[in-house]
């Protein structure tokens, strides 16, 4: 690789304190994606080998040219981003491949990113909606993508793009960053009993 070429990575923090998403000039899994959670997951892709050198990186999902990382220590982010920075880089200037095919194959089925959502949806958010008499249920999984269908009170409700793309969203993308999308199979003109 030509060293007078400056990889450019920029951090994007998350809600979580414990997450940070890395945006890299360069690709890195072009076209893919993988979800990294242990060392020995790591094992045999030289980008993720790096990153779990580094004291208190948990948990590493690569997709296209975007890192998102969790850590498990206090250490701030500007300590630990210019570390990632570093092993980002050092990976790229040897030439080699990044991230091994059979990384892809570590993504979640649509059986495991169901089990994870109907227990989101029942032990977290389901209770929090409750009291706007709205539900919240999981109507299918495609691929990576989760269509939700929202009941009671949130059916119809003028509040419920919000409600989705704000609280019910990011808390199944945080919890299952695999997943892409997650999108309104609600029919809301058939809503009974809007809240607002």
């Amino acid at each position: 690789m030509n060293d007078e070429k400056k990889i450019n990575i920029t951090g994007e923090p998350s809600l979580d304190p414990q997450v940070c998403k890395f945006i890299v000039d360069y690709p890195l899994f072009p076209d893919k994606s993988c979800n990294c959670r242990t060392k020995d997951m790591a094992k045999g892709s030289p980008l993720l080998e790096a990153l779990f050198e580094i004291d208190g990186i948990c948990q590493v999902m690569v997709s296209d040219s975007s890192l998102t990382i969790a850590k498990n220590t206090t250490d701030p982010w500007p300590l630990l981003g210019k570390k990632i920075g570093d092993a980002v880089r050092n990976a790229i200037s040897s030439g080699g491949t990044l991230v091994a095919e059979s990384a892809e194959t570590m993504k979640p089925s649509e059986q495991d990113i169901r089990h994870k959502v109907e227990e989101l949806f029942e032990k977290e958010i389901n209770p929090q909606i409750a009291s706007h008499g709205g539900f919240v249920e999981l109507a299918y999984i495609e691929d990576t993508k989760v269509f939700v269908r929202l009941g009671g009170g949130c059916q119809g409700c003028s509040s419920a793009n919000a409600t989705l793309k704000q609280g019910i969203a990011k808390a199944i993308q945080q919890m299952i960053p695999e997943v892409t999308e997650v999108l309104d199979a609600t029919d809301h003109a058939s809503g009974l009993n809007p809240y607002m």
